[in-house]
């Protein structure tokens, strides 16, 4: 299959190139960047061997739509989406931290608990809780944002503390954080859906504070099905989720949870299959609209094509 493992694009007034784990970003100009959101796949800080097919474009696409649909809340850095798979926005600074917002009690927040922990990240959580139980009231839990390895958690009180971000600016991205995962519950109930948790990544360009990177994506953020969540949580069944959680699992089951020393399981065609039908099958119910599969049979020129040409328009 087509898919993009990776791109080696050398575009006029290309000013730097990145790799991340899964996005390849070229820099224009100093002044843009062109994300290209590649079919690379990772768990536990680990990018897995094989690539899955129409992943990077469910994640572009829904991070479009998300970013659109939030716009009147905080402006986004997204100039352009002149592919599936590609979009283009403003450079901007970064804030070294993730906003990780939390409603429920699911994920890296329930395995803290499960083991003891009361504390995540500054915020008190309460006795007698079960995996996946509502939160009174939704929690803030960043992390560091680490240029290579595990990001780690960190409280509002070591940020401030350590100037990571200045007082004024974090209290704008608390405010924006608490708005946008309101928004998007808001959506994904629309979809019967629960939006659990999620993350999202802010920058400044000229003194302004932008969202940047993709939102509300099965890969930043973890969704339940709402119908018979209730009844599951009385039962202690596990609940269906939409989010990449089913990879990690797939993983663990194999032994692999990205410590030293352990190997990544073999990645079947079988296996690869069937993680590009669950990225489809999350794309259509996050968005309500059927997955359109690209045509071309050449998928690199027509990445190349459709970025050259919208830098022309940019330029």
């Amino acid at each position: 299959m087509n898919a993009i493992k990776e791109t080696n694009f050398n575009f006029e007034n290309q000013t730097a190139f990145y790799r991340g784990k899964v996005r390849d970003v070229y820099t224009i100009a100093n002044e843009y960047l062109v994300m290209v959101a590649s079919d690379r796949i990772s768990a536990f800080d680990v990018v897995l061997p094989k690539p899955i097919p129409y992943k990077g474009q469910v994640l572009n696409q829904i991070a479009s739509k998300f970013l659109k649909a939030t716009a009147d809340i905080i402006p986004n850095w997204v100039v352009a989406v002149p592919d599936p798979s590609v979009t283009i926005g403003h450079t901007c600074e970064p804030f070294k931290v993730e906003m990780v917002i939390r409603g429920y009690l699911s994920g890296h927040a329930w395995r803290t608990y499960r083991d003891g922990g009361r504390i995540l990240c500054g915020e008190v959580l309460a006795e007698g809780l079960k995996e996946n139980d509502k939160l009174p009231e939704p929690i803030i839990t960043p992390t560091t944002k680490a240029a290579v390895g595990h990001d780690e958690d960190i409280s509002r009180t070591e940020i401030l503390a350590q100037g990571i971000v200045s007082e004024a600016d974090y209290v704008q991205l608390e405010n924006y954080t608490k708005q946008l995962f309101q928004r998007g519950t808001e959506i994904a109930k629309e979809r019967g859906l629960i939006l659990v948790d999620t993350k999202y990544e802010f920058g400044k360009k000229d003194g302004k504070i932008y969202l940047i990177d993709e939102i509300h994506t099965p890969d930043s953020s973890r969704y339940f099905y709402a119908d018979g969540y209730a009844e599951r949580q009385e039962k202690d069944e596990e609940q269906k989720q939409l989010s990449k959680e089913f990879v990690r699992q797939w993983l663990i089951e194999n032994g692999f949870q990205g410590k030293d020393g352990q190997q990544v399981p073999e990645m079947t065609d079988e296996i690869v299959q069937s993680i590009s039908e669950r990225y489809i099958e999350l794309y259509e119910h996050i968005t309500g609209e059927k997955f359109q599969y690209p045509t071309d049979e050449d998928v690199q020129v027509r990445l190349q094509t459709n970025i050259t040409n919208a830098l022309k328009l940019l330029s």
